[in-house]
């Protein structure tokens, strides 16, 4: 049994019979275009990436198999929120909020290269990566989701694999969002502000210990007794 390998960059979920598609599988007398539908299924949810996808064909009886790798976690959630980076300050500073079918979409695109065996595993994960980013999941800090989701709070989601988003939902997200938003605003406010008034004293200190005379010490030896 003879087997080639072949690495591609593909759209994500809009492979396409171009040029280099031809060049790459014609040779090989393959299917292309149930490779090509198979690679689509396979990066749905990966759309707007470039995925690099390595197809193992059995130059015998024509079988293929995909491998198909994926950015990270904290890059697909990026990707789902359009967001160019993270929170500098993730615990102060919230820069979106996931619904429950956002996260299950990121967790099934990264199913097979985490270390679990199941989808609400998988979910979990993701939910976890949302910490340094400064995201929430259902308008609640992650760590407050990830316990919903121990206690069953989504099972209904997960099991059924849902990965869509209502406008109407999204709406409440971005409420959601802009509630947490002004909350944290205020304690930000009172950080900073706590912190001015200890750079404040610190300077007062300093201001202080300048204008205090230096103490002399008296080097001249007593007059010895007669």
């Amino acid at each position: 049994m003879s087997k080639e390998t072949v690495d591609v960059i593909v759209d994500g979920g809009k492979a396409s019979a171009g040029p280099a598609m031809g060049q790459a599988f014609g040779p090989l007398g393959v299917d292309m275009q149930a490779i090509l539908a198979e690679i689509n299924k396979k990066t749905e949810g990966m759309q707007g990436m470039k995925v690099p996808v390595k197809v193992t064909v059995d130059t015998d009886t024509k079988a293929f198999e995909l491998e198909v790798g994926t950015p990270p976690v904290s890059g697909l959630i990026k990707k789902e929120l359009n967001l160019d980076k993270g929170s500098g300050y993730p615990h102060l500073d919230k820069k979106g909020n996931l619904s429950i079918e956002q996260v299950i979409k990121i967790a099934k695109v990264k199913m097979d290269s985490l270390l679990v065996n199941n989808l609400k595993s998988a979910v979990k994960t993701v939910i976890g990566s949302c910490v340094p980013l400064g995201i929430l999941v259902e308008g609640k800090f992650p760590k407050e989701a990830g316990i919903e989701v121990d206690e069953g709070k989504y099972d209904k989601e997960i099991n059924s694999e849902s990965t869509e988003t209502s406008d109407e939902k999204k709406k409440i997200l971005d409420d959601q969002l802009k509630t947490v938003r002004a909350k944290l605003d205020e304690e930000r406010e009172k950080v900073m502000k706590a912190a001015e008034e200890k750079k404040e004293e610190e300077a007062k200190e300093g201001e202080k210990a300048e204008e205090k005379p230096e103490e002399t010490v008296d080097t001249k030896a007593p007059a010895k007794k007669k």
